[in-house]
């Protein structure tokens, strides 16, 4: 991925922060986005330049619409270019139905699936033919393992309509988009020693968490010369949760 040039939202830490650095250790410029945390979306960009690459950081509140596309005009103006995005950044919220709120749906879906949207609008007008669309969505899709999901997996799922439909819409252009759906994975926000993590371990064939790297490197397979032919794609790295 010598010269490419990858965005990569919502990656101060977690998959994202992952997955920027291996796009980095594979040659590419990354820019990232992040909400709040500055300090930890730096040193993300400081992995990368240990790499001998450049990167930058760009706060963005993806369920702002404005914010969600002039994320990717910055990072494509700074870096000179934009032949990769992947749209990691998400929200996760869980419980019963009826305690979900109408601010609660608005909130999920504005980041969830209107942010990954308009970023992939504006990443499509900035992309050079040939170029790279990768969402990340979720195990949830494939199977809900109970209750408390229902906006959460509603959301995830938009997008994998989103990714076939961008799939046609871009493969004149040889531009592909495919989707990769995690099961639990060892991060901050769902550690494998956490409360909730022996139900989900048993959910999955190999009874364990995934490694933020697992993601990444199924990231990095879809962005470089080998994904070429791959576009309008599922790809479960789920530790067989859906199996």
């Amino acid at each position: 991925m010598d010269g490419k040039v990858a965005l990569v939202t919502g990656a101060s830490r977690g998959i994202g922060a992952a997955t920027a650095v291996r796009l980095a250790r594979a040659g590419a410029d990354v820019a990232i986005t992040y909400a709040a945390d500055k300090d930890a979306a730096q040193e993300v960009v400081a992995a990368v330049r240990g790499m001998g690459r450049r990167a930058l950081a760009l706060r963005a509140d993806s369920g702002d619409a404005g914010e969600a596309a002039r994320a990717v005009a910055d990072a494509a103006d700074l870096l000179g270019g934009l032949d990769v995005l992947v749209n990691n950044v998400g929200v996760g919220l869980l419980g019963p139905l009826e305690t979900i709120t109408p601010a609660d749906v608005d909130r999920v879906l504005a980041v969830n699936v209107r942010g990954v949207y308009l970023a992939s609008q504006a990443a499509a007008a900035r992309m050079p033919d040939g170029s790279r669309i990768i969402t990340v969505g979720s195990c949830m899709t494939q199977r809900v393992p109970g209750p408390g999901g229902t906006l959460y997996t509603m959301s995830k799922s938009a997008l994998t309509g989103l990714t076939k439909a961008l799939a046609r819409e871009l493969g004149g252009r040889g531009i592909t988009a495919n989707i990769i759906h995690p099961g639990p994975v060892d991060t901050a926000m769902n550690p494998a020693d956490g409360p909730y993590a022996e139900p989900q371990r048993a959910g999955t064939a190999l009874g364990r968490f995934g490694h933020p790297d697992e993601i990444a490197d199924a990231v990095v397979y879809l962005a470089g010369s080998a994904g070429a032919y791959v576009t309008g794609a599922e790809l479960s790295v789920d530790g067989g949760h859906a199996a």
